[in-house]
């Protein structure tokens, strides 16, 4: 017996009868030798780590776009508090820490530069839309390691395009894992989100609705607890009543949902950022028709894309692979002058 095969013989002792086994995965798309020491979801966490796409996400946007102080999340602290919260969530319940590790990791690996601010722009763009859950899965499988992809475990690709969404109108992961991670991205992004406005003197937490800090909490850390150990607890009772979903209890899933609503009329969508949002939409929108009009600037990679899957697809890919500041760089290089012309 190897060591992957303990890791294996002892998730069966330690991970509920619903929870996702190693051993039981439903595989990849193309067929590979077991690591001697390490299960599938172990190797595509690693993957996933390892990738350029994953190290880009520390110079993508979160919220605060290009800010000054090192203490704002971006797309990487994100991830990572994601993959926390989710880790605890899953131990809680008795779940498989190494698949939640890898879907978290992965979960907004398709986000484009300026957050959601440059997902609007490309859906708006593209013929066929876009969403980042898609694109994660489209960076993942066919971007990636120059087209050839990371070839990740069916449960973990799953998990990653089944995160997004806040109502019952997404799609649900298949695995009680990827849904684990489903909801840990709500709880991280709303509470952190919260957190930087706060320290960006945006927000104060007496402005935060009444109804939803006497149900979670007063600040960051008590809110997070409150609604860890809830998604803990109520998904416990759920399995113990037949019901295989993780949720929220429904007064805490409010909650949070009310906290949403108030960060996206607030801070989202609000006036206070309106300036920020549409100067880094009219960046993305310059740097985006320049390549469409000349695609041949692009990298070959991404030239490659578009004989095969057309102009739209291949410029997107090129966009949203994008860091801010790379963006930015190429902005500043493509539209403004170097020299004063007499």
């Amino acid at each position: 017996m190897n060591i992957r095969e303990k890791i294996e013989s002892n998730e069966a002792k330690i991970i509920i009868a619903h929870g996702a086994l190693s051993q039981d995965s439903k595989g990849r798309k193309v067929l590979e030798h077991k690591d001697d020491v390490r299960t599938c979801y172990m190797v595509d966490r690693d993957r996933i780590i390892h990738s350029k796409s994953f190290r880009r996400l520390k110079h993508k946007t979160q919220v605060y776009i290009k800010t000054s102080s090192d203490h704002y999340r971006t797309r990487l602290t994100h991830t990572l508090e994601v993959a926390q919260i989710a880790k605890t969530i899953g131990k809680g319940i008795g779940l498989n820490e190494d698949l939640i590790e890898a879907i978290a990791l992965g979960h907004d690996i398709g986000h484009v530069p300026f957050a959601h601010n440059g997902e609007e722009v490309l859906n708006s763009i593209l013929p066929q839309g876009f969403k980042h859950n898609e694109n994660s899965i489209r960076v993942l499988t066919k971007i990636e390691k120059s087209g050839a992809g990371l070839n990740l475990s069916e449960e973990v690709l799953d998990g990653i395009l089944n995160h997004s969404g806040f109502s019952s109108k997404y799609g649900k992961a298949t695995t009680l894992e990827g849904q684990v991670v489903r909801y840990s991205d709500k709880i991280a992004y709303v509470n952190h989100d919260i957190d930087d406005s706060i320290r960006a003197g945006l927000l104060k937490e007496a402005m935060l609705p009444e109804k939803s800090t006497e149900v979670l909490g007063v600040n960051h850390g008590m809110r997070i607890g409150t609604l860890v150990k809830d998604c803990i607890y109520n998904t416990l009772d759920n399995l113990n009543r037949g019901i295989i979903g993780v949720s929220l209890s429904e007064s805490v899933d409010r909650a949070l949902g009310d906290l949403r609503d108030f960060m996206f009329k607030n801070i989202y969508k609000g006036q206070i950022l309106k300036e920020e949002r549409e100067k880094a939409q009219f960046v993305l929108n310059q740097v985006y028709t320049y390549y469409y009009n000349k695609p041949q600037a692009m990298p070959d990679f991404y030239k490659t894309i578009v004989k095969e899957a057309g102009l739209h697809i291949g410029v997107a890919d090129y966009i949203s692979g994008m860091s801010d500041d790379y963006c930015l760089m190429l902005f500043n290089n493509l539209y403004v002058p170097k020299v004063v012309i007499y």
